[in-house]
């Protein structure tokens, strides 16, 4: 079982290293700016003593106001873990950049984000529909969707 990191003490090491970056951060999580999100999962992969070198898990949830895109990082020489989240507010075109060339995890995980909830991974490699027909109108997990 691994040690989940307090968000918050997380959230002081990216900014004192990206001032401006954090928009939130509690005990369980840290949300991070989109326009910074590659940046700090960068500094979270790399960082010698945070060392976030596997991605378990990413989804995306419509909250109505906006699109939360969550990661769920893990370090396996150091047994702890952590949850960063970036948000979208832009309906019409939600974007944020991709992780795809530091996590190759999240190549099928954003393709399905894209698929079902919209949401463009900017830099992706392969962006196009992974579980539903080219030319479906829509994106069946947003709350809008019928």
């Amino acid at each position: 079982m691994t040690k989940a990191l307090n968000g918050e003490e997380v959230a002081k090491k990216i900014a004192k290293k990206f001032p401006g970056s954090i928009a939130a951060a509690d005990k369980a999580a840290v949300v991070v700016t989109s326009k910074s999100l590659y940046q700090v999962a960068e500094f979270l992969k790399n960082t010698r003593t945070l060392d976030f070198d596997y991605l378990t898990n990413l989804t995306a949830v419509d909250y109505t106001d906006y699109f939360e895109v969550v990661y769920h990082l893990i370090s396996l020489r150091h047994n702890h873990s952590v949850v960063l989240k970036a948000r979208c507010y832009d309906r019409d075109k939600p974007a944020v950049p991709s992780v795809v060339s530091l996590w190759r995890a999240a190549d099928f995980q954003e393709r399905e984000a894209y698929d079902l909830m919209g949401i463009i991974f900017e830099g992706h490699p392969n962006l196009k529909r992974l579980l539903l027909w080219e030319g479906f109108v829509g994106h069946p997990l947003r709350r809008d969707y019928l």
